[in-house]
Order: C-alpha cells, then structure tokens, then sequence
C-alpha cells in the first residue's frame, strides 16, 4: 500500500500558523485604533473613578476620627458638668474660717456627695483591706514578715484603687504579709 496523501485528506487538515505569523484580522487599522482609543479612555475613567473613592474614604476616614474626638470631648464635658457644684461646695467651705464638727461633718458631706457624682459617672472603689493580693488589683509598696494573718493578705491600704466602668483605672498601693522566713 503506497501512503500517499489524496488531495481531500490534505484540504481537511488545518494549517498551523507560525509564531512570527500576525494574528488575523478582520478589522481594519481604524477599527483597531479607534478599539484601542475607547479602551485608554475606559482606563482612565476607571483610574479617575478609583481616585475618588481614596479621596472620598479618606474624607469619610478624617471625617469619622474628628466625630469620635468631638463625643469624647462631649462626654468629658459632661464629667466636668456632673462635678461642678461639688468644686462650688469646697470653694464654699473654704471661705469659712471656722473649724470644729460642723466644718468636719461638712467636708465630710462634701466628700460623700463628690463620691456619689463619680459612682454615677461609673468609678467603683476597690475594697482591698483584709482581702488577698492581686497583682491585677493591688500595687504592693510594703511587704511585712507576720505569722499573725495568711500568707499576701492586704494589712493596710496607702491609697485607694478604683475600676471605671469595669476596667481597672487604678490599682489600689497596700501593704501585704508575707510568711516569716
């Protein structure tokens, strides 16, 4: 049998075009001009488009940090307001040069009443004497060798510590015992 190759096998093949070979085109250099031309100007409104969305996030950005600074500037007002008239009372007292229990029980009432502005404002006193030490709640300042109590009991407290709506604001300063070596 002779292999060769009838003119109907050779038309079903498809020619392979080379690689240095141009792509065919229907379109004419107009066509492709003007394809091109449409296509840099897609791209620059696509690039206009994006920036202006930064611009108009960034402004949103600048825009939400100077709210958030406004309201805690409203709110620390509102501390300030909340304390005023206890500020007015010591000023009161102050004028007074008189001493004895009355001026007593009065910078005593002024107290209460400045300790009532700010549990409303949300501080909590931390009650710390006779408790067991906590490093998240106490700053120990003095250490004292006892057999008297437990092991890190709190004998004493320097300075009262305080939680603000649930969070530690300050530790409370004590003086703790600590077993004789």
């Amino acid at each position: 049998m002779d292999m060769k190759e009838s003119p109907a096998d050779s038309s079903e093949k498809t020619p392979q075009a080379s690689v240095a070979d141009p792509p065919a085109s229907d379109q004419s250099p107009d066509a492709i001009t003007a394809e091109r031309d449409r296509l840099l100007e897609e791209r620059a409104d696509l690039q206009d488009r994006l920036l202006r969305r930064q611009a108009e996030f960034d402004n949103f950005r600048r825009r939400a940090e100077r709210e958030r600074a406004e309201t805690l500037e409203y709110a620390n007002t509102e501390s300030v307001r909340a304390i005023l008239p206890i500020l007015d009372d010591f000023e009161r007292a102050l004028r007074v040069e008189a001493t004895g229990p009355e001026y007593a029980r009065g910078m005593e009432l002024i107290y209460q009443r400045l300790g009532d502005a700010l549990k409303k404002l949300g501080l909590e006193s931390i009650t710390s004497k006779g408790q067991k030490f906590d490093p998240h709640v106490h700053h120990a300042v003095d250490m004292v060798e006892t057999d008297e109590v437990d092991d890190h009991t709190i004998l004493d407290e320097y300075q009262r510590g305080y939680n603000f709506r649930g969070r530690p604001l300050r530790p409370a300063m004590v003086k703790v015992a600590v077993k004789k070596q």
